[in-house]
């Protein structure tokens, strides 16, 4: 788990109603061989915008296992500023503001300009940042912040029928794997052992972009 990219837009699975999602609390986040065990990189995990992910509610299995694996989590409560980043490696935003009261604002920026800016700022400073955004609302929210980073994200989805995922016959649940060949060979997918390899992903009703990005 020591690569992580400066920019990662993360796929997940759709959240059709909140009620429907929750975390799987039973999920193994023991890890044999941590990462850190001498130094701990500090990673901030947004929980300031409306976040449809925490540390305590949906994302606490992922929050667990970087911890067993020797990364300190600190859930985020302020706005981004220089100085709420100083300090930090890692920047986790998981589905900022798709928890909002209304549907009509889950759309609008999750961000002011100037928390963009200051993220931006960081990231050239050399923090790693894991921007994570499911189809709409969520892709729209996240959008001000990804443009940053020349990431387009659209208020549509994205289907595959040649690559979909035949149990559940949606063309959204998409199927990136080994064997298919549309799974990209990098350091996270590789991990840094055989346990740690990843083969096949599923993604559902990822978020639809402009071509090739």
């Amino acid at each position: 788990m020591k690569n992580l990219l400066q920019l990662l837009a993360v796929l997940l699975l759709s959240f059709p109603a909140v009620s429907q999602q929750q975390a799987d609390l039973t999920f193994d986040a023991s890890v044999k061989n941590p990462a850190y065990t001498t130094t701990h990189p500090k990673v901030l995990f947004d929980e300031a915008h409306f976040n449809f992910h925490t540390t305590t509610g949906r994302y606490k299995p992922f929050a667990d296992l970087i911890g067993n694996d020797g990364y300190s989590v600190t859930p985020n409560k302020v706005k981004f500023t220089k100085e709420s980043l100083s300090g930090n490696e890692v920047l986790v935003i998981a589905n900022a503001g798709a928890a909002q009261a209304t549907s009509a604002d889950r759309t609008k920026p999750a961000f002011t300009d100037e928390e963009c800016d200051a993220v931006r700022e960081w990231v050239r400073a050399g923090g790693a940042l894991l921007l994570i955004a499911d189809h709409a609302p969520a892709g729209p929210a996240a959008a001000i912040l990804a443009a940053r980073f020349d990431v387009d994200m659209s208020k549509g989805y994205t289907a595959d029928p040649a690559n979909y995922e035949r149990v559940v016959l949606d063309a959204s649940w998409i199927r990136f794997s080994r064997q298919q060949k549309n799974l990209g060979d990098h350091p996270i997918t590789r991990g840094r052992n055989a346990s740690e390899r990843i083969n096949s992903v599923l993604t559902a009703g990822p978020p639809a972009g402009q071509p090739g990005w």
